[in-house]
Order: structure tokens, then C-alpha cells, then sequence
């Protein structure tokens, strides 16, 4: 084994480690990262890692999965950010398949109260996340008001293309009236060409447009699911709850997966390790006309990290001048807010609307959140609480 291939190796038994023991969502796993890279590995220095951080923050898509593909970037070139990107996203991707297929075969043991208490469980989740981003991101009256606008619009028009018009209208807004509110990034060295940036944008671009063209014209429901969560992994601003209601869109409304199904994945996403989006490869071996779960799942998977590929490409070349822009930094600001809103507009439907029945189930939603956010439990622990205690006593009903 050659030494090259011998630190591949390295690189990719390393992010399967994390791929199995990184619970917490995407804080947690940036904090997981900075231990293993920066404080044992010593594989770059505090500030670049704090910089790589700031880039992938400031990009769509998964932030922990996109430092996880710098990292291995650096390490081992494109091969070894593929490498990291399959470690740490592998074990969440098949636990979760494998709970699609079990659904699939036998629904028996999933009962009504289990699953009621995954909603409720679900509700505690997005509370957090909600309260948290909005301290983060709703700091001055225009971003609350942007936060709130955008809750309002989407409760009265829940969609796919609602949700991408309120962040369109979002970073416009902010261009003009929030620019230079967000801090300059700093330099990142990581050796990209600028015409690699331009060639993954071109695919990205071409893909985004194109892919709901092709699947039309041939009526392929296989690529209509392609484009579906490729459009999805594009869009998501700010974390990866919010791709909660994106996904809701694109799978319930079109009838691809039932609502149950949905919010029992997205349960059983908070009881597994690594990244949130792996919730795609659920919701793709759930599909009802799709015989093939295995391949289901990880074409979906796939279709939603794909654009977190082309941007992180995209803009390291442009990075300092990009986030040196303060129609940039402004735009970015008001999106962040925007999603905020688009988060609180999910929270009350499908989540707390299908989840919150009785004065029970608020207290059941309370003591959840309590865990959670107070005695710091980790969410796959609060997870496996709720569903058997659903299963074993039914106290949900």
C-alpha cells in the first residue's frame, strides 16, 4: 500500500468513526471536527478552521457536511473529500434506509402511540432550533420583521415555490437595506482553481435549471425525484432542521411519502448519528411507487448533498472577495432571517398541528424540550424515550 493510499485510508476510517459517534446535529458535529482536527490531529490551525467554518455557514446546504469536504479536500484532493463525505454520511444513510424498508415490510410494531410520540418529540426539536437560530440571526427590527413576513406568507401559501420566492425576495432586500452586516470572512487556502469555481457553478446552475425540464419531457418520475432534492439541497439556508419543510413540500404534497411516514423518519433522523440531510435517504427508500428502496434512498441521497459539492467548488476560489461584499454579507443576513420564519411557518404545520392534540401532548412537548434544552439530553435518547414509552405503555393517546 502506497503512502498516498495509506493516508486515504486514514482520512476516510477517521469521518466513518465520526459518521458513528457524531450525535448532536451540526453544531455538535462542527464541535466534533475542531477536537479531532485542530485540538488531537493538528491538521490545520484554530483560525483556518474557524474560517472554513465561516465559509460553510455562509454557504447553502449542510454547514458540518461542507467543513467535513474542506477537510478532506486539504487532506487528500477531490478523492479524499468524497472519502470524508462517505464516512460521515454512510452509517446515518443506512440505519435510516433500513428503517424505511422495516416500515415498508411490517408496520405492525410502529403503533399510533409510537409514532405520536415521535411528533411530539419533533415538536421539542424544532422548538430548539427555532429558538436558537432566531437569536442567532433575528438581531435588529428588519430581520424580526423579515422573519415574521416570511412565517406569514408561507402559512398562507405553503409550497416549494413560495419558500424560494420569500428567500429570493429576502437577499434582495438585504442587498439594500442590511448590507455589511455580517462580519468579513477571512482567507481560505484551499487550492482551487477559479476555473473549477466557474465549471461548478455551470453544472449547478445547469443542473438546477434543467433537471425538472428533462424529467418533463421523458416523464421520468425517477428524475422528477432527482430534481426534487437537488432543488432542496440547494435552497437550504441556515441549518439542517430547516430542510424539514423543503422536503415536506417536495414529498408529502406530491404524495411521494404518507405524512406518517414522513414524521416517523424525521424522528428516527434525531436517533442516529451524522448529518441531518441523511433524513433524504428515509424519505427516498419510503417512496410508495418505488420498488427498489436500496437504490431509492441513495439516489436521493445523493441528489440532496450534490449541490453542497458544486457551491463549496464554486466559491472557494471567490471566497474573500465574495464575503467582502457588503450586498453580499446584507443578502445573507436577511436570508438568514428569512428562513427563520420559513422554520417557524413548519414548526406550526406539519409539525405541531399533526404532533400537539390535548393539553397532554403539551405537556408531553414540554417535558421533551426540558430534555433537550435543559438537561442537555441527546436528542437519539429522547427519541428512543418517546417511542417506547408509546410502545410499551401507549400513554400518548
Amino acid at each position: 500500500m502506497t503512502t498516498q493510499t495509506e493516508s486515504l485510508w486514514r482520512l476516510f476510517v477517521v469521518f466513518l468513526r465520526l459518521g458513528l459517534t457524531s450525535f448532536g446535529g451540526p453544531t455538535a458535529h462542527i464541535a466534533y471536527f475542531r477536537d479531532e482536527f485542530v485540538s488531537r490531529r493538528r491538521w490545520l490551525s484554530e483560525q483556518h478552521y474557524a474560517d472554513l467554518v465561516a465559509l460553510c455557514q455562509f454557504l447553502p446546504g449542510p454547514a458540518s457536511s461542507q467543513v467535513g469536504l474542506s477537510l478532506g479536500l486539504m487532506r487528500g484532493g477531490y478523492l479524499g473529500a468524497l472519502l470524508a463525505w462517505i464516512g460521515f454520511t454512510l452509517p446515518s444513510a443506512i440505519l435510516l434506509i433500513l428503517f424505511a424498508l422495516g416500515i415498508a415490510q411490517d408496520q405492525s410494531w410502529l403503533s399510533p402511540s409510537a409514532l405520536h410520540g415521535l411528533k411530539i418529540v419533533a415538536v421539542a426539536v424544532v422548538a430548539q432550533a427555532l429558538l436558537g437560530m432566531g437569536r442567532q440571526f433575528c438581531s435588529s427590527t428588519l430581520t424580526v420583521g423579515l422573519a415574521i413576513a416570511s412565517a406569514v406568507i408561507l402559512l398562507l401559501a405553503p409550497g416549494m415555490l413560495a419558500q424560494m420566492a420569500v428567500i429570493v425576495a429576502a437577499g434582495v432586500i438585504g442587498s439594500h437595506w442590511l448590507k455589511g452586516q455580517n462580519q468579513q470572512g477571512q482567507p481560505v487556502t484551499l487550492s482551487v482553481q477559479p476555473r473549477t469555481g466557474y465549471i461548478a457553478l455551470g453544472f449547478l446552475l445547469v443542473l438546477l435549471a434543467g433537471l425538472p425540464l428533462i424529467s418533463a419531457i421523458y416523464s421520468s418520475h425517477t428524475l422528477e425525484q432527482f430534481a426534487a432534492f437537488f432543488r432542496a439541497g440547494s435552497m437550504v439556508f441556515g441549518g439542517g432542521h430547516v430542510v424539514l419543510p423543503l422536503l415536506h413540500s417536495e414529498t408529502v404534497l406530491t404524495s411521494w411519502v404518507t405524512h406518517e411516514a414522513f414524521v416517523a423518519g424525521y424522528g428516527a433522523a434525531q436517533a442516529v448519528p451524522g448529518p441531518l440531510f441523511t433524513f433524504s435517504a428515509f424519505l427516498g427508500a419510503s417512496m410508495q411507487d418505488n420498488p427498489t428502496g436500496w437504490l431509492g434512498g441513495l439516489w436521493c441521497l445523493v441528489a440532496i448533498f450534490l449541490p453542497s459539492f458544486f457551491l463549496l467548488l464554486a466559491a472557494l476560489p471567490f471566497w474573500v472577495k465574495l464575503s467582502a461584499t457588503p450586498k453580499m454579507r446584507g443578502a445573507l443576513s436577511a436570508i438568514n432571517a428569512a428562513v427563520v420564519g420559513l422554520l417557524g411557518a413548519a414548526f406550526y404545520a406539519p409539525v405541531w398541528t399533526s404532533a400537539i392534540t390535548s393539553a397532554q401532548d403539551v405537556a408531553l412537548g414540554l417535558v421533551a424540550f426540558g430534555m433537550l434544552k435543559f438537561a442537555k439530553c441527546p436528542p437519539w435518547l429522547v427519541v428512543l424515550a418517546y417511542a417506547l414509552g408509546g410502545m410499551g405503555g401507549g400513554y400518548w393517546l
